[in-house]
């Protein structure tokens, strides 16, 4: 897996998060203004409350893209390793000793 992929699954990954707390946050606020029915209170909590449905259903979409680009990734890399193993256990050696070397210097 390049770099850059990693990369742009762990954005990704952020975003979904961080929509995540969006719409915590606002249904939490919903909550808080639930007894004021007031004109344009109601009708700014129904416009809010649509929005939050539209969101919950976007993200929904993106966490499943997350899901099938990372199967796909662990299954490339799967792919890899069976057809070049000893390429994969030399590279998986080196990167365990710069780990134990910068680990031991500590």
């Amino acid at each position: 897996m390049s770099k850059n992929a990693q990369d742009t699954l762990a954005n990704k990954e952020k975003l979904v998060a961080d929509l995540q707390r969006v719409i915590t946050d606002a249904e939490e606020l919903m909550a808080a203004t639930a007894h004021q029915t007031e004109g344009k209170v109601v009708e700014l909590r129904e416009r809010i409350n649509e929005n939050l449905r539209q969101a919950r259903h976007k993200l929904l979409d993106a966490e499943d893209a997350i899901k099938e680009k990372t199967r796909e990734m662990a299954r490339a890399t799967d792919d890899y390793v069976h057809e070049h193993p000893w390429r994969a256990v030399g590279t998986a050696a080196g990167i365990g000793l710069v780990i134990g070397l910068l680990i031991s210097r500590r």
